[in-house]
C-alpha cells in the first residue's frame, strides 16, 4: 500500500519512515483522515526520530556501542618475532634454574611449571598447573607446521610426561630433569622418540 498522501513510502533505505514535511503544517493533518490513517501517522511520526537503520553491517554481525564487530572475534595476536623475543628473554632469565618436582621459584622448577610462569608472565596467557591439563589447551598442530610459542609434549615414562615451548625451528625451552631450564633440539634422538604431541594455545 502506498502512503505517500500523508506521508512518504515506507522503505526508504537510510529510514524506516520518511514524513512529508510540507504536509505536517497542515492543520487538518488528523481530521480529514481515518482513524487507521491517523495512527499510522502518528506511527511514522514517532519512527522517524529514531528509526534510522544501520548501513554497511553484513549479515549475522550486530553494531555496538559504534564499533563493528562480528561474531567470530579473534584473541590477541601476538607476531611470531615476538613470541621468539619473549622466549629467549625467559631463557636467559631461568636458565640453569634447577629441576624441582612441584617447584615454581628460581631456586627450583618443573617442567609443567615452568610453562605456566612462562605463558603467564610473558603473554598474559593462563595455563592449567599440570602436563596433562595443559595438554588439551588450544588446538592440536602437526609437528612439522611448529612455531614458536607452541607446547611440545613428550612421553618420558610409562606414566610420566614431560613439556617445553618452541622458540623457533627444532629448539624448545623447558626445565629439564637432568639440567634445569636449558634450550633443547626437538630433532635430538632422545626428544624425538618421545615426541608425543603440540598444542597451539595462542595465534
Amino acid at each position: 500500500m502506498d502512503f505517500s498522501t500523508g506521508f512518504g513510502k515506507i522503505g526508504n533505505p537510510h529510514h524506516i519512515c520518511a514524513i512529508n514535511t510540507a504536509e505536517m503544517n497542515t492543520p487538518t493533518l488528523f481530521s480529514q483522515r481515518s482513524p487507521l490513517t491517523a495512527a499510522l501517522l502518528l506511527c511514522a511520526v514517532a519512527l522517524s526520530a529514531c528509526g534510522t537503520v544501520q548501513r554497511g553491517v553484513p549479515a549475522g554481525e550486530t553494531v555496538s556501542d559504534g564499533f563493528h564487530s562480528g561474531s567470530g572475534a579473534t584473541e590477541t595476536s601476538h607476531s611470531l618475532s615476538s613470541v621468539q623475543s619473549e622466549l629467549y628473554s625467559a631463557h636467559e632469565q631461568w636458565e640453569g634454574t634447577p629441576y624441582l618436582l612441584g617447584g615454581s621459584s628460581s631456586r627450583g622448577v618443573d617442567c609443567s611449571s615452568f610453562m605456566q610462569i612462562v605463558f603467564d608472565r610473558h603473554f598474559g596467557v593462563d595455563l592449567p598447573r599440570n602436563t596433562r591439563h595443559q595438554m588439551q589447551e588450544g588446538v592440536g598442530v602437526r609437528r612439522r607446521s611448529l612455531q614458536p610459542g607452541d607446547l611440545v609434549f613428550f612421553r618420558t615414562g610409562r606414566r610420566d610426561l614431560h613439556v617445553g615451548v618452541v622458540v623457533e625451528g627444532n629448539r624448545f625451552l623447558h626445565a629439564s630433569v637432568s639440567s634445569g631450564v636449558m634450550l633443547s633440539g626437538l630433532d635430538e634422538n632422545y626428544w624425538a622418540s618421545r615426541f608425543l604431541a603440540a598444542r597451539r594455545v595462542f595465534l
